[in-house]
């Protein structure tokens, strides 16, 4: 007993000598050096976002702008490096008082199989989770630190939209730069960085670099904890650049009530569309789609449902513009190009044209609306009260003028020639992202699309269209494709009949078609419409004034461009537009146009009113199409009526409400810019 207690003082004693060395080392030794390394601080680097630029209208009302939130972003590569990562995210959670979960879904990267939310942007850079933090919540995070590391608490800039869904096709949305887009920003020379938000679609996407600006750094010194105790160098960031758009937003508000109207009043419309141009220059004043969505919805991220419905067929595809990506067959207001077309072709143009009930096109007939026959026309009659027959009789005459189905080696095909001219089949080129080209079926058209199609569409004429219910459309359906397996690349009679009066394959979208009609009611020149004005510094200083490129000229004399404008300055009173617009006051403000009604197989008619106003020096060009709609003069030019109202200040009787002036000026006229970068009325 004795001899185990000497051990075990002995033990101790040794135990407590190796500890005093011990002391002594770290105090007396290397006192110096551990506090040196106690005190010392390390420095790390963090990129500060730019203020991104406002999007205006002409008058200088945002369209788009910014407004300051608390934003908690999460560091999710330093997270998972840490052992008690989750820890500090269970932690987040319950001082943000949200499911620990749904913190993990923000903070997962997109990908296949990967449902909304998630991060899109790069995984190097801090996650945004939550961007309506309030101050309390956020002084917990800032006075806690050392309990979340990897978490920080700042004032952002949020993107805001005053206008609701007003033009949210047009204006676009904003999505975190990706690590892909990292690695090529050299090559790219995009200029971003790790920090910025990227426009995804509309004006953030084409004017993103200007908009977003340059970010700035700020090297921050930090303590062995992480913890930033002082600043050593900052460099400001410069704010993105204002845009200035040709938009005015009041007009905007009206077309877009207006379709949502119309769609309304149309029991099966399942979409629509309105363009507003102007004439003089080719500006756009007003760009609506429906169904359209807020824009907010991408704010601090999207769910899956919320994604999934703006690209629904459902929905209608919210996230899709009519105005310029959707294509439609255009009806009767194609013929503008195509009594243009007969005036190239050598028809008179103040000849006498009869108008036949119906029209032998090969050995088919083709009829007039019912079947009515409206004898002896003039080509200016003819467009007032929209004769088919005189349109099917000059397309076939020169169908078989090149040769019918054993073509000439060059032929003129004059209808579809002039089509082009007019800007159909091709992008208008207006400042905005995915732009459709429509479609001119001419004989090319027809050989290409044989050669793409024609193996199925020769083992579809043996074998049918077996999943159809319909037993009778899928007779039809085997028919056409044996037909179309023999002699698909044949440019048939009746595909020419169908061309003269926009139906058949004929696409267009609706801002091509005003594009069109602004050459043929203006100047004669046809414009790429732009929604951008100007680029101005915050400051006021103008960096950019954005052209508008002109990218043809209409065939046409002056003399036969008067000819066909003042035909369809009768059809909103005397035409087949003259029941929407009976007791507007044209003695104020005259509105021409054209109304067109385009049959789709197993659908609605597809409703239109291409116009333009006043008749005597037109300003405006108006269009409406309305999918599904049915009539023209029933559906969309009702709509065009509401919008004319709304931009010259006239009530539904036709009265001046207040703003409107007795000369028919409209009340929204469109600013200039001054050299200075300043907006003035």
């Amino acid at each position: 007993m004795r001899t185990r207690l000497v051990v075990l003082h002995v033990l101790v004693l040794s135990m407590l000598a190796v500890l005093s060395v011990r002391l002594w080392q770290v105090q007396v030794m290397s006192g110096a050096e551990f506090v040196s390394a106690a005190a010392e601080t390390r420095t790390r680097d963090v990129m500060v976002a730019a203020v991104r630029g406002q999007i205006l209208d002409a008058a200088g009302q945002p369209l788009v702008r910014n407004r300051t939130a608390l934003v908690v972003s999460v560091d999710r590569t330093l997270l998972s490096r840490m052992k008690d990562g989750d820890a500090v995210l269970r932690r987040l959670a319950a001082v943000l008082d949200r499911p620990v979960k749904q913190l993990e879904r923000r903070l997962r990267s997109c990908g296949p199989g990967v449902t909304r939310p998630c991060w899109p942007g790069s995984p190097y850079q801090p996650i945004p989770i939550d961007e309506k933090v309030s101050t309390r919540e956020a002084l917990q995070i800032l006075e806690r630190q050392e309990e979340f590391p990897g978490v920080s608490a700042e004032v952002q800039a949020v993107r805001e939209y005053p206008g609701g869904k007003a033009g949210a096709q047009m204006l676009g949305y904003l999505q975190p730069v990706t690590q892909e887009e990292l690695k090529k920003r050299d090559r790219l020379k995009a200029g971003f960085s790790g920090v910025d938000l990227v426009g995804r679609d509309g004006l953030e996407s084409v004017y993103d670099h200007a908009l977003r600006g340059t970010p700035g750094l700020r090297r921050v010194q930090v303590d062995r904890l992480g913890k930033a105790i002082g600043v050593e160098r900052q460099v400001a960031p410069t704010s993105g650049d204002t845009l200035i758009t040709s938009i005015d937003s009041r007009v905007q508000a009206v077309v877009e009530k207006a379709v949502h109207g119309a769609m309304k009043r149309a029991p099966k419309a399942d979409g629509a569309a309105g363009v507003v141009l102007d004439v003089r220059t080719g500006r756009v004043v007003a760009l609506a789609s429906a169904p359209g969505y807020d824009p907010a919805i991408w704010t601090g991220g999207i769910s899956e449902a919320e994604y999934q419905r703006l690209l629904s067929e459902k929905a209608g595809k919210p996230l899709v513009s009519r105005a310029m990506k959707g294509e439609f067959a255009p009806g009767s207001t194609f013929k503008v190009s195509s009594v243009s077309a007969m005036l190239r072709a050598g028809y008179p143009l103040n000849g006498k044209y009869d108008c036949p009930g119906s029209f032998m096109v090969g050995d088919r007939p083709f009829n007039n609306f019912r079947g009515i026959g409206l004898g002896t026309l003039t080509l200016h009659t003819a467009l007032v009260r929209s004769c088919d027959t005189i349109f099917y009789k000059a397309s076939y005459e020169q169908w078989l003028r090149d040769g019918g189905l054993r073509p000439k080696k060059a032929p003129q095909e004059r209808f579809a020639a002039m089509a082009r001219a007019f800007g159909f089949g091709r992008p208008t080129g207006i400042d905005l992202p995915g732009e459709s080209a429509g479609r001119i079926p001419d004989r090319t058209w027809k050989k290409d699309l044989w050669a793409a199609t024609s193996a199925d569409t020769c083992k579809r004429s043996r074998t049918g269209y077996p999943e159809v219910a319909d037993k009778t459309r899928a007779a039809f359906l085997k028919r056409l494709a044996y037909e179309n397996c023999l002699e698909g690349y044949l440019l048939r009679p009746g595909d020419a009949a169908n061309f003269s009066i926009g139906q058949g394959d004929v696409l267009v979208t609706p801002l091509q078609l005003a594009s069109a009609y602004a050459a043929l009611v203006g100047d004669g020149r046809l414009r790429s419409p732009r929604v951008g004005w100007a680029l101005v510094r915050p400051d006021g200083t103008l960096v950019k004034e954005i052209p508008v490129p002109v990218r043809g000229k209409l065939p046409l004399t002056e003399k036969e461009r008067a000819y066909i404008k003042g035909a369809l300055s009768e059809v909103a009173s005397d035409g087949t537009a003259a029941g929407a617009f009976s007791g507007f006051p044209m003695d104020k403000v005259r509105v021409g146009g054209k109304t067109g009604t385009a049959e789709v197989w197993g659908k609605e008619d597809t409703s239109w009113f291409a116009s333009f106003a006043p008749t005597s020096k037109p300003r405006f060009v108006v269009v409406v199409m309305v999918s599904q709609g049915g009539m023209g003069g029933s559906t969309a030019a009702p709509a065009v009526r509401e919008i004319y109202e709304g931009i010259y200040g006239f009530t539904p009787k036709g009265e001046a409400a207040g703003a409107a002036l007795p000369d028919g000026k409209p009340v929204a006229v469109l600013p200039m810019i001054k050299r200075d970068g300043t907006v003035a009325r």
